[in-house]
């Protein structure tokens, strides 16, 4: 397991790895199937190191705090039209416009 994962991490990979391979995933697949899990959910909670992500960053972030591909791909969730043009300081405007 990565170093940065939790105990709580640890025990969801394995129940996840366990079940996949109940449901017939060959053992490599089921770890893979756990670890994409785990990591998606330390994705979701904003507890992963990366600067880029792909997706819209950590909800409970201000808007200020979030990196320019997250603003962007929360205005593409929204809709934003011209989005590929603007900087970091025009997705926010954007976005604080549309919600």
């Amino acid at each position: 397991m990565p170093k940065a994962w939790s105990k709580k991490d640890e025990r969801q990979y394995e129940h996840v790895k366990e079940s996949s391979k109940d449901q017939g995933a060959s053992t490599k697949r089921a770890k893979e199937i756990a670890s994409r899990t785990v990591n998606k959910q330390r994705r979701v909670e904003g507890r992963t190191p990366q600067k880029t992500t792909s997706g819209t960053g950590n909800p409970n972030r201000p808007l200020g705090e979030r990196s320019r591909e997250e603003l962007y791909n929360l205005a593409k969730d929204l809709n934003v039209r011209g989005r590929s043009t603007m900087n970091k300081s025009e997705l926010e405007k954007a976005i604080r416009q549309r919600r």
